[in-house]
């Protein structure tokens, strides 16, 4: 799990998300405690991560490749973080358009709990490090701003959690919408045939 930040606005959406995907082996080495301090903030650089691996006999796979937020035909913006447990793929997905949003969690195929709430907000999305990261911006940069102001503030964050943990790419995708579907109906509609 890495960090996608949303806003959803009166006039508006904003939706962006870094391009990192860590791979660890299940059950090696002491996979627990790389996982651990890298979602902790202890390991801020990729080097740090790389040698922390090796150091731990934890072989990873780290790609910045993986694009976690999009825009529909109809407007509406996705995005979504994924974390694999126990053999479960656990995953949070938000869809956002002007003025409205809900969020879809899912374990497995399985979907856990839908909620749908009309905006305006700042949802964050991802580990604790990446999410402190991100509130702290949110919380000093905001002043009830236009849309403009949240996409400012949303790279910011997203520059910032880059820059302070390793469990966030430096590169990051950002989408925005003006468009006012039927978000609440066509949540309904694709969620119950999931």
């Amino acid at each position: 799990m890495t960090l996608v930040i949303a806003y959803i606005g009166s006039k508006g959406a904003v939706v962006a998300g870094d391009m990192r995907e860590i791979i660890f082996p299940v059950g090696e080495g002491k996979m627990a405690d790389l996982e651990k301090e890298l979602y902790s903030g202890r390991i801020t650089n990729d080097g740090d991560l790389a040698r922390r691996a090796e150091e731990l006999g934890v072989r990873i796979l780290v790609r910045d490749d993986k694009n976690k937020v999009g825009k529909r035909k109809d407007g509406i913006l996705t995005g979504e973080v994924a974390k694999f447990e126990k053999g479960v793929v656990s995953r949070r997905r938000i869809y956002a358009a002007a003025g409205r949003y809900a969020i879809a969690e899912f374990s497995g195929d399985r979907i856990v709990s839908v909620t749908q709430k009309d905006g305006p907000a700042f949802i964050v999305f991802g580990n604790d490090i990446a999410k402190k990261i991100a509130n702290g911006i949110i919380r000093e940069h905001w002043k009830n701003g236009t849309l403009a102001d949240a996409v400012r503030i949303i790279v910011l964050a997203m520059e910032s959690a880059g820059q302070k943990t390793a469990s966030v790419s430096r590169a990051f995708a950002v989408e925005q919408t003006t468009a006012r579907p039927d978000l609440f109906a066509i949540v309904d509609r694709e969620t119950k045939r999931a």
